[in-house]
């Protein structure tokens, strides 16, 4: 009997977009403005759980995505400080909102250097934190120390999660798939549905 394309071969997808697609997805989510259209909290779990299955390597995947976390986070920052507070005066478009900078700040504003690891488990503030940083002329070497300890913490506390979860209930294995396929319809339904909004009259959203 072939193999369907709905679960038996969607660990394959995965697989096939592979390493490059973690890269480039947690790489947006913490340093380009459209990242908050990415639910990289998602991503990583679902990276978790297809490691598990063998059809990637748990140790290649947390690398691969803790570097594009720290480089994403350098990039923001290196916005922020380009720009500076001219940021605070554009215009909201597609891939920019004016709000989510401002609550950034408010974030950075509260917890100081510390909101460059804690805005890792925040979305939006996530996208927008260390551009506030870059803003604030917080000097690099602490920003640094900051954004790659919340990379290794936030990568591995959701990929190890999906991981040991599998390894730990092996029984689950069999169910990997239908929870993989569930997880990418949330994904794109987010990717989707932000989209939308963004495209709303403010009168409207």
């Amino acid at each position: 009997m072939p193999e369907t394309l709905t679960f038996g071969s969607l660990d394959e997808m995965i697989r096939w977009g592979g390493y490059a697609l973690l890269f480039f997805i947690i790489f947006a989510d913490t340093g380009l403005f459209f990242g908050f259209l990415l639910p990289g909290d998602a991503l990583i779990l679902t990276a978790g759980l297809v490691a598990a299955t063998g059809k990637l390597d748990i140790v290649q995947v947390n690398l691969v995505m803790i570097l594009a976390a720290i480089l994403g986070d350098s990039t923001g920052y290196l916005i922020g400080k380009h720009f500076g507070r001219k940021l605070f005066e554009r215009e909201d478009s597609l891939f920019f909102k004016q709000a989510y900078l401002l609550q950034a700040q408010a974030f950075y504003d509260k917890h100081g250097g510390k909101a460059v690891f804690l805005a890792r488990y925040f979305p939006v503030v996530r996208n927008f934190a260390t551009t506030v940083a870059g803003i604030a002329g917080m000097p690099y070497l602490r920003f640094m120390l900051f954004s790659i300890s919340g990379a290794i913490v936030w990568i591995l506390s959701f990929s190890l999660l999906g991981y040991f979860v599998v390894k730990q209930f092996p029984e689950l294995e069999a169910y990997i798939n239908r929870g993989i396929a569930i997880i990418l319809v949330v994904i794109i339904s987010t990717i989707l549905f932000n989209l939308f909004k963004s495209r709303l009259p403010k009168s409207l959203s």
